[in-house]
C-alpha cells in the first residue's frame, strides 16, 4: 500500500495545488477524475502503433482514453452529452488532455477510438497491471465472486436448434447393450483446459438471461452478464462478460484462475449459484477457502458454521460493487452492440472504481 499513499502524498501536496493555480475551477468531481487518472494512468498502455498509421494523423489517443474513463466517471449517458459537457467544462476538457475548444475530436473520432480500445482490450490491459502493481504483493482475505445482468439495445442471437436425440428403449439396458455415455460438462472440461481455452469456451453472443429476484420473482432480460471477482473495500480483481444465459457457476473456474495469477488470497466467498463440487475443489486446490452457502435444490439446507457465516457477510462487497457500476458509472448506460464494445464500455467504469475504491473513496 506504499504506492497508493504516496499517490495521495503526490497528488494532495503537488499537483492539487497546480492544478488550482492553472485551472478556472476545481470540484470534487474533477479531483476525483484527477485522482483516478493519477492511479490507473491509462494513458501509459496505449499502443504507439496507433499514432503511426497511413492516412491523416489520428487525434490523441492518449487524451481519448482519458476522456473514457472521464465519460465513465460522469455517468454520461451519451458520447454526444460528454462531448458537450467537454466543450462548456474547461477543467474537464484540459484534464483529459486538449487546451482549446478546437481541439475536441468529434463523435464519429471518438466512436473509431473506442472500437481501437475495445478491439486492444485497452481497459482490460489497464486494469490488470493495476491490480498486480498496488495488490500483487498484497494479501487479498476475501474474494467475493457474482455476476449482475446487463441491459443491450440489440436483438438476440437465436439459438441453434438441438439434435434430436436417438430413441432409446426405457428401462435398464439389455444384456451386452452398450448405451453412449454422456460428455463431460463445461465446469469438467474448464479442470483440464488453460485459462484462455476456458475462457473462448464461454458464450458470448446477446441473448435472453433469466433470475430470480430477491422477492422470488423471474426477471428476464435481453444482453449480457457481468461476472467479477471482488476484493475486500469493494476493489475489483477480475472481470469477464458472458452471455447472459450463462450460468454463474460455469465462470467460477476461469475467474479464480485469474484472479489467483493476480493476487494472493485466502477465502472464496460464493453464493449458491456455485455449490458444486467441483467448484469447492477447485478453490481449496488454488489454497482457498470455499465459503458457498448449500444450494436448495440438493435438499434441506444447512446453515454455514458461525465462523464462516460471518466471514461471508464481507460478500456485501460485490454486491455493493455491482450497484455502484451500474448506478454511477455506466452499466446501465451500454449504448454499444457487440460483446467486445459491451464489455469495454463496462471496463471503463471499472476503472474507475478500481481507481477509487484503493484510495478508499469508493460507495
Amino acid at each position: 500500500m506504499d504506492k497508493i499513499a504516496g499517490i495521495w502524498s503526490r497528488v494532495q501536496r503537488s499537483l492539487f495545488p497546480e492544478l488550482r493555480e492553472c485551472l478556472p475551477a476545481l470540484s470534487a468531481k474533477h479531483r476525483d477524475l484527477v485522482l483516478v487518472l493519477e492511479t490507473v494512468r491509462i494513458e501509459e498502455h496505449v499502443r504507439p502503433g496507433w499514432m503511426c498509421r497511413l492516412g491523416r494523423t489520428p487525434k490523441d489517443r492518449k487524451a481519448l482514453a482519458r476522456a473514457f474513463v472521464a465519460k465513465a466517471l460522469y455517468n454520461e449517458p451519451t458520447t454526444v452529452s460528454f462531448l458537450d459537457r467537454l466543450r462548456t467544462d474547461e477543467s474537464l476538457r484540459r484534464i483529459c488532455g486538449w487546451e482549446r475548444r478546437s481541439e475536441i475530436p468529434s463523435e464519429s473520432t471518438f466512436s473509431r477510438a473506442f472500437e481501437e480500445f475495445a478491439r486492444t482490450s485497452l481497459a482490460d490491459e489497464t486494469h490488470e497491471a493495476g491490480v498486480e502493481e498496488y495488490l500483487g504483493n498484497e494479501l487479498v482475505w476475501h474474494v467475493s465472486r457474482d455476476s449482475t445482468e446487463v441491459d443491450a439495445r440489440e436483438k438476440p442471437v437465436a439459438k441453434p436448434a438441438k439434435e434430436p436425440e436417438a430413441k432409446r428403449r426405457r428401462g435398464r439396458p439389455r444384456k451386452g447393450e452398450e448405451r453412449p455415455k454422456p460428455g463431460p460438462t463445461r465446469i469438467e472440461r474448464q479442470l483440464s483446459q488453460s485459462l484462455a481455452e476456458s475462457i473462448a469456451e464461454l458464450p458470448t453472443a446477446c441473448d435472453v438471461g433469466t433470475k430470480i429476484d430477491s422477492k422470488g420473482s423471474k426477471r428476464h432480460w435481453v444482453g449480457y452478464k457481468l461476472h467479477t471477482d471482488v476484493a475486500d473495500g469493494g476493489i475489483p480483481l477480475s472481470v469477464l462478460t458472458t452471455s447472459a444465459s450463462v450460468h454463474d457457476s460455469q465462470v467460477a473456474i476461469p475467474l479464480a484462475r485469474m484472479t489467483a495469477q493476480r493476487v494472493e488470497s485466502c477465502y472464496d466467498l460464493m453464493d449458491a449459484a456455485y455449490d458444486a463440487k467441483l467448484i469447492r475443489e477447485h478453490s481449496e486446490s488454488l489454497g482457498h477457502v470455499p465459503i458457498i452457502p448449500a444450494s436448495a435444490r440438493h435438499g434441506k439446507v444447512a446453515p454455514l458454521e458461525p465462523d464462516r457465516d460471518r466471514r461471508y457477510n464481507n460478500r456485501t462487497a460485490v454486491e455493493r460493487f455491482n450497484s455502484a457500476l451500474k448506478d454511477n458509472y455506466g452499466g446501465r448506460m451500454v449504448r454499444v452492440r457487440g460483446k467486445p464494445k459491451v464489455h469495454a464500455h463496462l471496463m471503463f467504469g471499472v476503472l474507475v472504481i478500481f481507481g477509487l475504491a484503493l484510495l478508499g473513496l469508493a460507495y
